[in-house]
């Protein structure tokens, strides 16, 4: 038996792509990635952060490295139009996402007086490093002076910047909020506090007693690409997550039967958390009667007669009850009849494997903006709750007898 905890990463962002040169302006061109609240990255002291191949050493000996990076400072903003040049914009902020979203990196002007003096920004001589960019760096998509950031961030010469994968990010720092100190303030809370909770849960309940007398196997499965359909190497819709339970069971059980993984799998258990949606205060209405999350209230059981969550009756009763047990506060969550449902990909991995699975998260408000919010009380409570699932989910199924 296999006890997955499983949580889907959403970071919602910017995707650059190619230099963009617009009434004097030096632009880095993007695109969306998700549904995000867009509107939300208007006015935001904006930087990048991402992954970048490097070329590292000369001729025959050259080698290849995936690096890191995130630039500190701000160095991209994305300005709304004045009220002046646009009267009507607080009847309905509209945008286009093509035109409209593309943030600002510099001014031309500024640009070529660095070129032309030599001139030193942050310590980076622009004419300099600018002669030295080979052909085989991505300069002729990307403007010189975005590579020059990223080049001295890691240390090393334009040049040596092969290709990137840059995503816009806030450089507003994460912080605790509101008059009691119960707030969390952040971006990307989802899918991030559920990965969190359920990496820190894993790690303690495997240094307590609990694990000596252990007979299933207890792990984390973080996923990408979710918001556009998990259907990616890195995804939900991949084999990686069966491929993994099989791998484990065959290794764990010494035997190369099939039958035994597809046994495990179906006394196996899944927790699919991600974020849920707080009711909001402004609008009510938007949530139905009887089902309205509130924070510090604990983790939301989420429900769907379409299956857009995987949850059903077995699955919510077992982690009710560990939360009965522990004396830790639960809601459930039904979208009203005339909404449509969001959903996760715990019925993408429920039908894929077979496995057993139940829909939860914390609950939240300004999902998929820039800068979310949740609370304080509902981290502990997510952590609380997804350990003691680790630790005792063994006892309670041996309890649980269905369809017999």
């Amino acid at each position: 038996m296999i006890r997955v905890q499983h949580c889907q990463i959403l970071l919602f962002y910017l995707f650059t792509q190619k230099q963009v040169n617009k009434a004097g302006f030096l632009e880095v061109g993007v695109q969306t990635y998700g549904g995000g609240l867009w509107h939300t990255w208007f006015d935001r002291d904006l930087t990048v952060a991402g992954r970048v191949m490097l070329k590292r050493g000369n001729g025959e000996s050259d080698s290849f490295s995936h690096e890191l990076v995130r630039i500190g400072r701000p160095i991209l903003r994305i300005p709304t139009l004045a009220i002046h040049l646009d009267r009507t914009v607080n009847e309905g902020f509209k945008f286009n996402t093509q035109t409209h979203l593309a943030p600002i990196l510099a001014t031309a002007v500024k640009d070529e007086f660095n070129k032309l003096t030599g001139a030193k920004t942050e310590n980076l001589s622009i004419e300099e490093n600018a002669s030295k960019t080979s052909a085989k760096s991505p300069s002729n998509a990307h403007h010189n002076l975005l590579l020059q950031l990223l080049a001295e961030e890691l240390k090393c010469e334009p040049e040596e910047i092969c290709d990137f994968e840059l995503q816009l990010c806030d450089t507003q720092p994460s912080l605790i909020g509101g008059a009691f100190k119960e707030f969390i303030f952040s971006g990307r809370l989802d899918n991030l506090c559920m990965s969190f909770c359920s990496l820190k849960a894993l790690i303690d309940s495997s240094k307590d007693d609990s694990l000596e007398h252990e007979k299933g196997v207890r792990m984390v499965a973080l996923f990408d690409h979710e918001e556009v359909g998990s259907d990616s190497a890195q995804g939900a819709g991949s084999p990686a997550m069966f491929d993994a339970l099989k791998r484990i069971t065959l290794s764990v059980g010494n035997s190369t039967s099939e039958v035994n993984v597809n046994r495990a799998i179906q006394c196996s258990f899944l927790v699919s958390a991600d974020m849920a949606h707080c009711v909001h205060p402004n609008y009510p209405e938007k949530h139905e009667d009887n089902h309205q999350p509130t924070m510090h209230k604990g983790l939301v059981i989420k429900h769907n007669a379409n299956q857009r969550y995987a949850t059903n009756a077995v699955t919510a009763f077992i982690f009710r009850h560990i939360a009965t047990k522990h004396k830790l506060p639960v809601q459930d969550f039904v979208v009203r009849n005339d909404m449509a449902c969001g959903s996760t990909i715990g019925p993408i991995l429920a039908s894929g494997v077979g496995i057993r699975t139940v829909d939860v998260g914390a609950p939240q408000l300004s999902m998929h903006s820039i800068r979310e919010m949740c609370g304080v009380d509902d981290v502990s409570y997510s952590y609380q709750h997804f350990r003691a699932f680790f630790q005792e989910f063994t006892q309670i199924d041996v309890k649980l007898t269905v369809d017999c």
